[in-house]
């Protein structure tokens, strides 16, 4: 009897990013973070904080099913289990915008009380590029080393600063 050989060819996993918003103020950065995507063609997985979505009806006109319909894949904050928070599920890594000095701080201690931290610390652990939009300021000498060290386990950390120009309504767009 011949050896039967498996010829199945396994479709390569679309390209996937792993979008965190969280409390701070400028949640319209992740809304816009995950137009870019679907604009891009990758696959969007997001997790949204309760902060966030307090903020999001304080700065904008959107709805939380606005915001959600605007990603792929929404995972619930509490759902631990998630594909994201496994390293087997690959992606192209994670941004966290905008990010509050709460969540950077979970995330450079490993603390990994909801899912959007410990999607972000499977993101550090597997070497993936993660980019964290802190939006709070004045920031303290705390906050300062914690960034540092962040910086040091590789995250990216990436203040928004809006662009100055003679014409504010270029920056709405």
């Amino acid at each position: 009897m011949a050896d039967v050989v498996n010829t199945t060819v396994r479709a390569p996993a679309p390209p996937r990013l792993v979008v965190g918003i969280s409390g701070a103020s400028g949640v319209v950065y992740g809304a816009r973070v995950l137009d870019a995507l679907r604009e891009l063609g990758v696959e969007s997985h997001l997790v949204v904080t309760r902060a966030a979505l307090l903020t999001l009806s304080q700065e904008t006109d959107l709805t939380p099913d606005d915001l959600t319909a605007k990603a792929d894949v929404v995972h619930r904050l509490n759902d631990v289990g998630a594909t994201i928070s496994s390293g087997s599920f690959r992606t192209l890594g994670m941004i966290v915008a905008p990010c509050s000095v709460r969540t950077m701080s979970e995330i450079a201690t490993g603390v990994t009380s909801t899912l959007l931290t410990r999607a972000a610390d499977v993101t550090l652990k597997e070497r993936r590029p993660l980019v964290l939009m802190v939006r709070e300021t004045p920031l303290h000498l705390g906050h300062l080393r914690t960034m540092t060290a962040l910086a040091e386990m590789g995250a990216v950390i990436a203040p928004p600063c809006p662009p100055s120009t003679p014409n504010p309504t270029v920056w709405g767009r």
